[in-house]
């Protein structure tokens, strides 16, 4: 009983803690909670987020905000943060890191690239081309990274924050579905509302010093006791039966071409669980299903047409939400 007691005082400090790193975060990036509320999601799910829009609208400093908020092994500056400039002429030795030849010890040794890392922001990652891509399919699906018969494996902490220019940019690279389908969920960041921007101006030095002084509020320790814990939030059985009967019409619908996969479902309920924890909840609700469904489940699938991009999902999590709403779930 006192283990358990105990365990309930980490659990509320934790979920506490939760609500002041969106908070903090906040302090820096305005008009985003929904956003920042996707992005840790990822994080306690023990995935990875991709972001899609076009340059200047924040995507770079919410990485560096997120990195600067938690604190390292050793409490100064945050986790180990990294940033990657993806461009048509990277290789992936750029992002691995190579052999070089130390004089002292007459070997070659391995220096380890900028994957080494805790928070990775990707930036630009669709102006790279296809090898360089996949590069990071490894490290991002199995957190660990292979050179010749060596097997390097990262921190347990390794969370990569992706950005994207939109496809139809000139000198971009559509990912391929199987590295679409590591990010456990995909966001438009979006610009912030007209109020919000004037806001922003009339304090843009404001913010800029806020980044530069931004607190550390959560731990990496708190961090992976939360992804622990978000696999323990509890699941009804009949939004688990939504999620298994939202995977299969996406396969069945005359509209998409490609539905989503097994691996998706389970991504799916992962995100759920971490939702929850995000929200302040041990317990996922009908609600949390109908918020995150597209962030997770739009980028995986590959539709007919753009009309029926609009329209197919939509439909298809409607009619579960119905369902559910009958059951009224307690």
């Amino acid at each position: 009983m006192e283990q358990m007691t105990e365990q309930g005082i980490q659990i509320d400090e934790a979920l506490e803690n939760i609500q002041k790193l969106v908070e903090n975060i906040e302090t820096v990036i305005r008009g985003k909670r929904t956003q920042i509320q996707f992005i840790l999601t990822a994080l306690l799910a023990k995935g990875h987020i991709l972001m899609e829009d076009n340059p200047g609208t924040g995507k770079t400093v919410m990485a560096k905000t997120l990195a600067q908020s938690i604190s390292g092994r050793t409490n100064e500056g945050g986790v180990n943060f990294k940033r990657i400039q993806f461009t048509p002429d990277l290789l992936p030795m750029d992002l691995i890191g190579s052999h070089i030849f130390d004089d002292v010890k007459k070997e070659f040794i391995f220096k380890k690239g900028p994957l080494f890392c805790n928070v990775l922001l990707a930036d630009e990652i669709n102006r790279a081309s296809p090898k360089v891509q996949s590069a990071l399919l490894e490290c991002m699906a199995e957190h660990q990274i292979t050179m010749g018969e060596t097997t390097y494996p990262l921190e347990k902490m390794f969370f990569t924050i992706a950005t994207q220019n939109p496809v139809e940019m000139e000198g971009t690279y559509p990912l391929p579905a199987a590295q679409l389908d590591r990010f456990f969920i995909k966001i438009i960041f979006g610009y912030v509302d007209e109020e919000t921007e004037l806001e922003i101006y009339n304090n843009y030095l404001g913010i800029a010093n806020n980044l530069e002084h931004i607190h550390q509020v959560l731990s990496m320790e708190e961090i992976l006791f939360l992804q622990d814990e978000a696999e323990r939030v509890f699941i009804h059985e009949e939004i688990v039966k939504a999620v298994r009967n939202i995977i299969w019409d996406t396969r069945r619908n005359s509209d998409i071409v490609l539905g989503a996969s097994t691996r998706s479902g389970i991504t799916f309920l992962k995100c759920l669980k971490a939702f929850a924890l995000v929200n302040g909840r041990t317990f996922v609700t009908e609600d949390d299903l109908q918020k995150i469904t597209p962030a997770v489940l739009d980028h995986r699938l590959i539709y007919r047409n753009k009309d029926a991009k609009a329209k197919s999902l939509a439909a298809i999590l409607n009619k579960e939400m119905d369902r559910l709403s009958k059951l009224k779930l307690s």
